[in-house]
């Protein structure tokens, strides 16, 4: 696996870029040797993130952790990555899906590790009529409901859209894409 490093507002030192590759190397094991990870370490404040993205054929493994030390985050980023990792491989076999190129054989081969904590498991599923109705008006109804997304029909597009509540009262708008 090769490992891009960037930093925001952060000096990368060896320290750092030696701690990440470190880290991340252990999933090596996973992974063809092809495959990028693209690591952004950055600090806000007193907040020091790390944000991992794995860009795979159909999907993307991603991490994002923030502490008050970047070593700590660092170690977090890569215990999220395996779970994530475990549960997309769960998701190739019980589906019969082809892996791609990205992991290595006998990672997809294994089932040694298999247990029933990380299938996936729809416990409900709820039908409801889409009207057509504009972003804002979603919002409000969203609101009234008391969810933090709503999915809708746009009254502008006649595309199914899905509103969702962002950090700091702000609202997000997710559009699909073709």
């Amino acid at each position: 696996m090769r490992i891009n490093i960037t930093g925001k507002n952060i000096e990368l030192t060896e320290g750092l870029k030696t701690a990440v590759t470190d880290k991340l190397s252990k999933l090596d094991k996973y992974f063809a040797d092809d495959t990028i990870a693209n690591v952004t370490l950055s600090v806000e404040k007193d907040r020091q993130k790390i944000e991992v993205t794995i860009p795979m054929k159909g999907s993307i493994i991603r991490s994002e952790q923030v502490s008050n030390d970047m070593y700590v985050s660092i170690d977090l980023v890569e215990e999220v990555i395996e779970r994530q990792l475990q549960k997309y491989r769960h998701k190739l076999i019980t589906k019969q899906q082809e892996p791609g190129e990205f992991f290595q054989d006998d990672y997809i081969d294994d089932d040694s590790d298999d247990d029933d904590s990380s299938q996936i498991k729809i416990q409900r599923t709820k039908h409801f009529g889409i009207k057509p109705m504009y972003p804002e008006d979603a919002c409000v109804q969203m609101e009234l409901l008391g969810h933090d997304f709503f999915v809708f029909r746009n009254a502008e597009t006649d595309e199914v859209n899905v509103v969702y509540k962002r950090r700091g009262n702000t609202y997000g708008l997710i559009e699909p894409e073709f």
